[in-house]
């Protein structure tokens, strides 16, 4: 039985963002097996996320951006001091599954391949956003923002690369890197790029404080992390 785990049997509710879906997916059930516990687990994109939780759905506990899970402590949905990062990811760029990659090595030739697309897709997490910032800082925004296409909260960016409505993708490393149908081209270039950290946070309606606290000592534990690396993401 895992240390920390508050009873045998119970089942721990978490709501999460998908950075950080594969890894925990396959993490799962020997957490399951290990504990006695079982998890279930509510997957959806941030927008839903917040919405879900202004809503006051109940769940023991939540995971996403750690700069979310910070708002929510602040909020009050989140317990203090309950937060603990899991696994980062920077923003990556993707291709469809054949298609020529660009060179997006240098900013400038990140701008340039930015500019040759037809489209580019993106998504409405932490990842969409800072996009839109970025193609500000970079004086791209007037050029860029007509021919973007953003996926629904919840979706992948590598959906609409892989049926071909984008040419060009930006998302989290984690959510691009093994997407079917993809070609990963490589990480954003420099200073470009943002790294994200993906974060845990116990809920203050938790039910089970400490199943909920032996799930996120699991996932952080040394022996977890390969699988995190597997799905591109850098353990905390």
């Amino acid at each position: 039985m895992i240390q920390g785990s508050a009873g045998v049997g119970v089942e721990i509710t978490v709501l999460k963002t998908l950075a950080t879906e594969k890894a925990y997916r396959e993490l799962l059930p020997e957490f399951e097996k290990a504990s006695g516990h079982s998890v279930k687990t509510t997957y959806a994109g941030t927008v839903e996320v917040k919405k879900r939780i202004a809503a006051g759905e109940p769940f023991d506990l939540l995971m996403m951006a750690s700069e979310d899970i910070d708002a929510f402590i602040a909020s009050g949905a989140v317990k203090a001091g309950s937060r603990v990062d899991v696994a980062s990811s920077g923003v990556g760029v993707a291709v469809r599954l054949g298609a020529p990659k660009p060179d997006i090595g240098t900013p400038e030739a990140f701008a340039k391949a930015l500019l040759a697309a037809k489209s580019v897709g993106y998504s409405t997490g932490p990842s969409g956003l800072y996009l839109i910032k970025l193609l500000e800082r970079m004086g791209l925004s007037a050029q860029i923002t007509p021919k973007l296409k953003q996926v629904p909260t919840g979706s992948f960016v590598g959906s609409i690369l892989a049926d071909g409505t984008a040419e060009l993708g930006i998302q989290q490393v984690a959510e691009l890197s093994t997407f079917p149908g993809v070609s990963f081209v490589g990480p954003l270039p420099g200073d470009l790029n943002k790294i994200t950290m993906f974060a845990s946070g116990i809920t203050t309606g938790v039910r089970l404080p400490g199943a909920a606290r032996a799930l996120v000592k699991f996932l952080t534990q040394p022996s977890s992390a390969v699988a995190f690396k597997r799905h591109g993401l850098v353990p905390a």
